[in-house]
């Protein structure tokens, strides 16, 4: 075996290593997820919220893999955002932003940490409010649960990326809702948060993707964005936009001193993951980011906002797809829901619902072990569904 092949395959879940790192990287990220949940409260300036999640994840990282030979990159693979209500996805303001949350907002925290390269990325949705969630926004938070866990056990090798898609939209719309459209799902790599095997959750005449199948050892962030609206978001301001990812494979000669010079920090700084504007040197950055971004050195992350008064919920979680089955590393648990909607008279969600998230395992005194593991993990991950569709019959 070359050393080139012996590294592709020590850079896959067939490596202890490599399983760890994600694993540590999962964990690091569901205490920031937390951390800033806890912190989620009326009149707290979201700025604020985003800074300390990722002041969190670089402090943990920093921790780890100090006095090894080789440095070991590690820190933010996604900066924290903070969106609300209507607003989809991608907020992450600068310092100078004023915006704090309010009682009853539906609060969508999104973030990512990474450990030498390997990611795991989280959304979880929260609604401002004490006692139980009910109406619309209990239907469109538990119609993204279920569709993330009706994705949990369809990402598995063998399947097709279309069979989920098909899947996830027919979860929301039994609870009235609707896929947002543009979001996708993507296998992740060392270093690639965003890889070639996507699942597109909904297609459209302007977007399509290739058909795939999922495979052992390979990972995905499964990403799932319901609305109340018609699922069709659009960027209103493109001066919101504060999230961009360097473009690798783009060169260009800038012509402003300003754009040369942040295009280098950025290349320093963040020369593969998405970083916020907020890290960069804030004068200079609004000059120069947009001649980055107009010759494509960089990707942004827009903004995108469904109409004002509908809701949009945000899970989403990162999952290994092991020999055993898929094991999902990052999540957090929902405040009770009593939505109006259930998915309980439908045979197909239900059948979906109760597939196995791991594989019995054969022979042996594993048999018995295994199994009592695979139950403990199944009831543990339908607990949140199972909790929507008794609120929903009561």
């Amino acid at each position: 075996m070359s050393d080139d092949e012996r590294e592709e395959r020590e850079l896959d879940l067939t490596s202890p290593e490599v399983v760890t790192k994600y694993k540590s990287a999962a964990e690091i990220v569901n205490k920031a997820l937390q951390l800033v949940l806890s912190e989620c409260k009326p009149a707290t300036k979201i700025v604020d919220l985003c800074e300390k999640g990722d002041a969190f994840i670089k402090e943990q990282t920093g921790n780890m893999y100090k006095n090894v030979k080789k440095k070991i990159e590690r820190g933010v693979a996604f900066p924290t955002c903070i969106s609300v209500n209507n607003t989809v996805c991608h907020v992450s303001p600068l310092a100078s932003d004023e915006a704090v949350l309010q009682q009853g907002d539906i609060v969508k925290i999104d973030m990512g940490c990474h450990i030498d390269g390997f990611i795991a990325v989280v959304a979880h949705t929260h609604v401002l409010q004490d006692g139980p969630v009910t109406g619309r926004a209990a239907d469109v938070i538990a119609a993204a649960n279920t569709a993330a866990e009706v994705a949990l056990r369809l990402v598995r090798p063998g399947k097709k990326n279309q069979e989920v898609a098909e899947a996830i939209q027919k979860v929301a719309a039994a609870y009235d809702c609707r896929i947002v459209e543009g979001v996708l799902s993507h296998q992740m790599k060392q270093f690639v948060i965003d890889g070639n095997k996507v699942v597109l959750n909904v297609s459209s005449p302007e977007m399509r993707v290739d058909d795939a199948e999922f495979e052992e050892n390979e990972v995905y962030a499964i990403d799932i964005v319901t609305s109340t609206g018609d699922g069709k978001p659009k960027l209103l301001d493109e001066k919101q936009t504060t999230i961009y990812k360097r473009a690798v494979d783009k060169n260009y000669n800038l012509k402003m001193k300003a754009s040369r010079f942040i295009f280098s920090e950025i290349s320093q700084k963040f020369p593969i993951m998405p970083f916020t504007a907020r890290d960069l040197e804030e004068k200079r950055a609004r000059l120069g980011l947009v001649e980055c971004v107009n010759h494509d050195l960089l990707q942004p992350y827009p903004v995108l906002h469904e109409k004002p008064g509908d809701l949009v919920a945000h899970i989403k979680f990162t999952v290994l797809l092991m020999p055993n089955g898929s094991d999902r590393i990052t999540s957090h648990s929902l405040q009770e829901l009593n939505p109006k909607k259930t998915v309980d008279s439908d045979p197909e969600i239900k059948a979906w619902l109760s597939l196995p998230i791991k594989t019995k395992k054969k022979g042996g005194g594993k048999k018995k072990k295994g199994k009592k593991g695979d139950k403990a993990e199944d009831s543990m991950q339908t607990e949140p569904v199972d909790e929507a569709a008794n609120g929903a019959s009561q």
